[in-house]
């Protein structure tokens, strides 16, 4: 069972950044306007970066594919983004505890993308099957 436990958490750490990355291809120039609103400059390269970040660092914590650069990268994205679009201080009412629960998730994730940067992908991973060879 200790086998496939960190593949099944890796996959689930993954889903969410991959997911979100083609997400925000589809809805472009939406995903674009939400950030301008939020005052971000350059928008449009900002999400370019976003996607990927997001796709490409996915893609690697769920192969297992240089995970523990894929998970830090992962996390130098999630720290800004909760920060700038998750910022539940400056609400107040449901929109502030919405806010803050979409922060502590990402203080969450960030948690589970420290566990692989620490203790690496497990041994069903393409790192794994690397060192092997």
């Amino acid at each position: 069972m200790n086998r496939f436990i960190p593949l099944i958490g890796r996959t689930l750490i993954a889903f969410i950044f991959i997911m979100s990355g083609v997400n925000k291809i589809g809805g472009w120039e939406q995903t674009a306007g939400y950030m301008a609103s939020k005052g971000m400059p350059a928008a449009f390269i900002f999400l370019a970066g976003a996607v990927i970040f997001e796709i490409l660092g996915g893609l690697s914590v769920l192969l297992g594919y240089k995970a523990k650069l894929g998970a830090l990268a992962l996390i130098l994205f999630t720290v800004p983004a909760s920060i700038i679009f998750h910022n539940f201080w400056a609400f107040e009412g449901m929109q502030q505890q919405t806010q803050m629960i979409m922060f502590m998730k990402n203080l969450a994730i960030i948690g589970g993308l420290l566990l692989v940067t620490g203790f690496g992908s497990g041994p069903l991973s393409m790192d794994n099957l690397k060192q092997k060879n």
